[in-house]
């Protein structure tokens, strides 16, 4: 097992919770088209795409439409988002978050971003994240979705880290699955049911310490 340089972090549900704003933009879009969309409803959007989302969305709401409107729907919605998080701060990060990427700082580990939110600097720039990360990956620079593992391949490249010296954070199935692709060990943050291909899973970076990380060797049969 190859020693951890570098920890690559998803933002939505590791760092800071912006599904909120995601949900309650799709809602009122749902509202103004003549229906309802549930919390329920939200969990299909995950870690999907905003066209794919916006599909799903139709399909709850048994409509069917052109392109053209498709596109101005989802960029109304978008436009909504955008406005919920231009008054994000630096409260709304989440527990642990800051902490951990202070210690990564003082232990010499590198960090970076790795999300395929389009909107990411403007989250960073807001809460005030944005100098703790060495390099920042997000949807303006990829081309490929999770859990295709470009994007933190991309991250780890920008790093000057093989990929066999990175962990990932993540709170979805996707993502884990990227990093996994992308030959690096992975931490799940959330249900251990759910997340059961990281390496370990905790409840929130307010759990995570850098002497974890060598859970991450133990895991694979090497001592401490």
């Amino acid at each position: 097992m190859n020693h951890i340089q570098a920890c690559l972090f998803d933002l939505d549900g590791v760092l800071v919770d912006t599904a909120k704003y995601h949900y309650l933009a799709w809602k009122r879009l749902a509202n103004e088209l003549g229906f309802d969309f549930t919390e329920q409803d939200n969990e299909r959007l995950k870690g999907v795409s905003r066209m794919a989302s916006l599909d799903i969305l139709l399909s709850i709401g048994k409509l069917t439409l052109e392109d053209a409107k498709k596109q101005e729907l989802a960029a109304r919605k978008n436009d909504w988002y955008v406005e919920s998080i231009s008054r994000m701060d630096h409260t709304e990060i989440l527990p642990g978050a800051m902490e951990y990427l202070q210690a990564c700082r003082e232990n010499g580990l590198k960090t970076a971003l790795g999300s395929a939110s389009k909107n990411a600097m403007i989250i960073l720039n807001n809460t005030g994240l944005t100098p703790y990360f060495d390099a920042i990956i997000d949807g303006t620079r990829t081309s490929n979705a999770k859990p295709d593992p470009e994007v933190f391949l991309l991250g780890a490249q920008e790093l000057g880290i093989s990929p066999d010296n990175c962990v990932v954070f993540e709170d979805a199935e996707a993502g884990i699955e990227a990093a996994r692709r992308a030959g690096m060990n992975c931490i799940g943050i959330g249900s251990p049911a759910t997340l059961n291909q990281a390496d370990f899973v905790i409840a929130s970076l307010a759990e995570m310490t850098v002497e974890r990380l060598d859970q991450l060797e133990q895991a694979v049969g090497t001592q401490e």
